[in-house]
């Protein structure tokens, strides 16, 4: 198992090469959860995004802000929507324009979210 730890996803070149340099001096559980540290303070600030209103009022609607989740695996962190238009959203159709909540997001906190991580690795 190597120790070298990517990050999938455009625009997040800074990210990926930080954890590089984590991982070249702590173990992979520990930098895995170092970027747990930094996911679950990205999926709060998404949580907090405002909800713009939506056309949908059947009960038991929820808002595609109200469903932003992490989920880890063995080899990494996953951070998305609950409903499966989320990437439509994100990234736009042939349709529809890109109405992206989760790059802005985190290219405006990103130090926040490194320095959770140094934090969690280094104390």
């Amino acid at each position: 198992m190597s120790s070298e730890i990517t990050f999938d996803g455009g625009g997040f070149e800074d990210f990926e090469e930080l954890l590089k340099q984590y991982s070249e001096n702590v173990s992979s559980d520990k930098a895995l959860d170092a970027v747990e540290e930094g996911a679950k303070e990205f999926v709060n600030d998404l949580l907090r995004l405002p909800k713009p209103r939506s056309q949908i009022t059947k009960a038991g609607y929820t808002h595609i802000v109200s469903t932003f989740a992490l989920e880890r695996t063995d080899s990494g962190i996953k951070v998305g929507w609950g409903k499966y238009y989320g990437p439509m959203l994100e990234h736009g159709t042939r349709k529809m324009a890109a109405r992206a909540h989760l790059k802005p997001l985190f290219e405006k906190n990103k130090e926040k979210y490194y320095k959770k991580m140094t934090e969690s690795i280094f104390g």
